[in-house]
């Protein structure tokens, strides 16, 4: 302990082999306690840094973030905290624990002291560094735990498309945004041309294969801001937003010769499919997003009626 260490009237008596960084330093960041922690994770020495301005030892400290959380604890005479999940660290040690899950800095929870002298004025500030690496690594872990949760809440599992019911939740808000903006939307129904006899004749594992041979195409052919689901079976829908139906056909027709042109290969030979697509542009004649889905399915109904392998949109002429 350095001998300036008669000045203070400690609240409680330090440990010198406490399981976490102490420093102590007073207003001119002169540091004045530097424990056995911080000489360990650090390779500072207590002798090297002792009666030294802290920033010039250590230059890579965030200076100007220290030196406020500091002062406010001087001016202030209370005690403050920085969390791991605010600042992930102050010092940059080393992460030494066996699994690291990607954290290769310790994460460090940070409190701030002012302590006084025997008349009471603060007269320098006590900073402890607590280790919550393993902490850190828990909640991270958890929260990507969630996150693939929620994410597999939404996603199709054969498709990676997202499956029926986010999808309509995605359709229903869809609606009222655009409806609100008074903004131009469409969505497309389609589904496999007689998709009952590829299982029958190839058996359902190859008929997987032409279902996640759409989806995929589905996927190269729509733009980020378009929203693609599986529905069900062999059938999709996507949202495509600011898109009128005529730009929706030119969509609809990319698809349709896409599949048109692609090949499953199978043991014994390559197979060929084709799919019938339906699209409506959003109305006022559409009180709710279910009607809206409706229509779609409507103009997909009559491309199959139709002779199939074809894109309609939806017409209250011929689609009542």
């Amino acid at each position: 302990m350095n001998s300036d260490m008669s000045d203070f009237h400690w609240a409680m008596q330090i440990i010198g082999d406490l399981d976490a960084g102490l420093i102590v330093v007073d207003k001119n960041f002169k540091v004045c306690a530097w424990n056995n922690f911080m000489q360990s994770y650090s390779g500072i020495t207590a002798e090297k840094i002792l009666n030294h301005n802290l920033f010039e030892v250590v230059p890579d400290l965030p200076k100007s973030w220290l030196v406020k959380k500091v002062m406010a604890s001087f001016s202030l005479n209370t005690r403050g905290f920085s969390c791991w999940e605010d600042r992930p660290y102050l010092f940059k040690f080393k992460n030494f624990t066996p699994i690291s899950n990607g954290l290769t800095e310790m994460r460090q929870n940070i409190t701030f002291s002012p302590l006084t002298d025997v008349n009471g004025n603060v007269s320098h500030i006590s900073l402890i560094i607590h280790d919550v690496t393993e902490i850190a690594k828990n909640t991270l872990h958890l929260e990507n735990s969630n996150h693939q949760l929620s994410t597999l809440s939404k996603i199709d599992g054969l498709t990676q498309l997202y499956n029926r019911a986010y999808w309509e939740s995605c359709l229903k808000k869809e609606f009222n945004e655009a409806r609100a903006a008074e903004r131009v939307s469409s969505i497309v129904m389609f589904d496999i041309d007689h998709f009952k006899k590829v299982n029958d004749n190839f058996g359902h594992t190859v008929g997987d294969d032409v279902i996640r041979d759409a989806a995929e195409l589905l996927r190269k052919t729509s733009r980020n801001t378009d929203i693609c689901g599986r529905y069900g079976g062999e059938e999709f829908t996507v949202i495509l937003p600011y898109t009128n139906a005529e730009q929706a056909f030119y969509f609809t027709e990319r698809l349709r010769k896409r599949i048109e042109n692609s090949t499953i290969s199978t043991e014994n030979e390559e197979i060929h499919y084709r799919v019938s697509l339906g699209i409506c542009e959003l109305s006022n004649e559409h009180p709710d997003h279910l009607s809206w889905l409706e229509a779609a399915d409507k103009a997909l109904y009559y491309s199959k009626e139709n002779g199939r392998n074809q894109s309609n949109v939806f017409c209250t002429t011929l689609m009542p």
